[in-house]
């Protein structure tokens, strides 16, 4: 244990220190294990964007989420927040070239255990229908914006 100039003892656990390298700091492990971080870019930032829907299914993890991260889009079981989600396992994982989705919204009304709507937005105006469950694109909307766009 260290101790002080006037003899305390200091039996506090740091969970973060600074170095001439940077900040070092103890994360939590849906933080940890968030899969492909995006680099610090100090240019401009990328936006995160969560969609959350109830698929009230029988077995009591009807809640999904749908996030994404640059140019990669993600669909996981939603546990609640003192549980977290195993962000190793998404249910479907896209990732896009030439745009990045800047916006989604599931559809509440149509969802089921077996079938979601999604409707995803991309930066240069395309928007895209698709089924994270069934890992089906439905339908491509403003296709001819960009020529380069792929999944």
């Amino acid at each position: 244990m260290a101790t002080e100039g006037g003899g305390k003892e200091m039996n506090e656990i740091k969970t973060q220190f600074t170095t001439r390298e940077g900040l070092y700091k103890l994360l939590p492990h849906s933080e940890y294990s968030r899969p492909n971080r995006v680099p610090f870019n100090s240019q401009g930032s990328n936006p995160v964007r969560v969609s959350f829907v109830n698929l009230n299914d029988q077995s009591g993890n009807g809640d999904r989420l749908c996030f994404n991260v640059g140019r990669e889009l993600y669909f996981y079981i939603y546990k609640g927040v003192r549980k977290a989600a195993d962000l190793s396992k998404p249910i479907d994982k896209r990732i896009y070239k030439g745009t990045q989705p800047t916006c989604h919204d599931f559809n509440h009304l149509t969802a089921t255990a077996e079938s979601v709507s999604l409707l995803v937005g991309f930066s240069a105006g395309q928007v895209q229908l698709i089924d994270p469950i069934k890992k089906e694109t439905s339908k491509l909307f403003n296709e001819e914006t960009a020529s380069s766009w792929r999944v």
